[in-house]
């Protein structure tokens, strides 16, 4: 339950924000996809995938800038950084390994995947364009929220190491389940735009919960009395 020394309203979040226009436009670009660029349902669940990639990308910059009260704790930078990468690589690694023989092997017709025929999809589907839009939408939140707007002083380094894991493990376990129906229903294209959707959703409703919290942390923190932190601020 919520300490109730602190009276403090949820944080309006702003729909039409740079970081959730540019987040819902990127979202977008599968519909094209599908439309345009003959995508399956293999085509979009690895795209999602590897977006779990550039996540942990990112997550490690978000450590690396992490603010902390003693120069002494970047010291512990050098061990949870890496130990981040080597948990969360082979993390997607084996979730990347479920995706492919779970949806793509009508893709590489019985040939066990390899990196040369992943590239080669990648390119043939123009997947390439979608996972460079995604990139760069995460790139902007990490730059103007994190970053521009100082988010970076208020992140806890031990919570950063976690993080990504409840989004992916969130959203693929809808994704999972959604690819299975497709693939029974044939992929038709009104159930792969609902999957879209369905995405487009779930990384609004991830995104407002994200920055909501850091904004209730803030004013939590600004109604605290620095001299007598035992009492709130009338």
């Amino acid at each position: 339950m919520e300490d109730s020394r602190f009276q403090i309203k949820k944080q309006p979040i702003n729909l039409f924000s740079p970081s959730v226009v540019f987040l819902i436009a990127v979202n977008l670009f599968p519909f094209f996809g599908i439309f345009f660029l003959g995508w399956t349902v293999f085509s979009i669940i690895f795209l999602y995938w590897f977006e779990n990639i550039i996540v942990g990308v990112f997550n490690v910059g978000r450590m690396i800038f992490c603010a902390v009260k003693d120069p002494k704790e970047n010291i512990g930078k050098l061990f949870l950084i890496p130990f981040f990468c080597a948990h969360y690589g082979m993390f997607t690694a084996v979730h990347g390994v479920f995706v492919i023989f779970l949806f793509g092997m009508p893709e590489f017709k019985g040939t066990a995947p390899n990196f040369e025929l992943v590239m080669s999809l990648i390119q043939k589907q123009r997947i390439s364009e979608a996972a460079l839009f995604i990139f760069l939408s995460h790139a902007f939140s990490f730059f103007w929220n994190y970053l521009k707007k100082g988010e970076f002083r208020r992140a806890n380094l031990g919570l950063l190491l976690f993080s990504p894991y409840q989004r992916i493990v969130l959203l693929h376990v809808s994704i999972l389940f959604g690819g299975f129906l497709l693939m029974a229903l044939g992929s038709p294209i009104v159930g792969l735009c609902f999957f879209i959707i369905l995405k487009i959703f779930m990384d609004l409703r991830a995104h407002i919960k994200e920055h909501r919290k850091i904004a209730t942390q803030e004013e939590k923190r600004d109604n605290v009395s620095m001299d007598e932190p035992w009492k709130v601020k009338s």
